[in-house]
């Protein structure tokens, strides 16, 4: 089992940061606008400057449904919070006229996972349906841990969670990513930057239904 793709809870860069930061975002903690801003600053001003920094919208489940197939999303260059308002406006005009949502051609868990799943195959792996359609049981094949680790990121960024913040840390076929999750009263929203200093692109990830909220945090944190 590859069960080194993926680990939640592991130590990233906000870690050299804070003491805590599973506490410094909390509610009750009388400097959390103060340690969000650092935050942000150093998980987007840095890609954002180096024009590598795309915001990735998601949308597509609702009602509790969470089939791969269902989820789109659309990317977009981010280089500075114009083209941010400009993402933002492009869905608002969208869902006032009852027009489908951006959406690219690719898809961020339907086309991984089949691949996955053939190569699988292809080595002699049986995938039998009940894997593949139950994401809990993906860590049974080569990048399927990875898989429900991004997937568990987009369930709870669009249906809710507990916890202030999440740190993780996982291997995909681009290479090593830290994910920063961010459940906040502000907004809801994901950073998944390059780990180790390897290179590519950051992402700041998000439910459309927080493109406001995000941006007016954004705004006030000067990010």
């Amino acid at each position: 089992m590859p069960f080194t793709e993926a680990k939640e809870h592991a130590p990233g860069c906000l870690h050299g940061i804070f003491a805590d930061p599973y506490t410094a975002f909390d509610n009750l903690v009388g400097e959390r606008l103060l340690h969000l801003r650092v935050a942000l600053q150093a998980l987007l001003a840095t890609p954002m400057r180096e024009e590598c920094l795309t915001l990735r919208v998601i949308h597509g489940w609702e009602n509790g449904g969470c089939a791969a197939g269902d989820l789109r999303h659309s990317d977009h260059r981010l280089n500075d919070l114009a083209d941010y308002r400009a993402v933002a406006e492009r869905y608002h005009r969208a869902a006032e006229a009852l027009a489908p949502l951006p959406r690219g051609e690719a898809s961020l868990l339907a086309e991984p996972l089949a691949a996955a799943i053939a190569a699988a195959r292809s080595d002699g792996i049986e995938v039998d349906a009940e894997t593949r359609n139950n994401p809990a049981r993906w860590s049974a094949f080569p990048w399927g841990l990875s898989l429900y680790t991004f997937f568990k990121v987009y369930h709870r960024l669009i249906y809710g969670e507990d916890d202030a913040y999440r740190s993780i840390r996982c291997e995909t076929p681009e290479g090593s990513r830290q994910i920063h999750e961010f459940h906040l009263e502000e907004g809801e929203f994901a950073v998944v930057l390059p780990a180790d200093g390897e290179l590519g692109q950051s992402v700041l990830l998000l439910h459309e239904s927080q493109l406001g909220p995000v941006l007016q945090l954004l705004e006030e944190c000067q990010a």
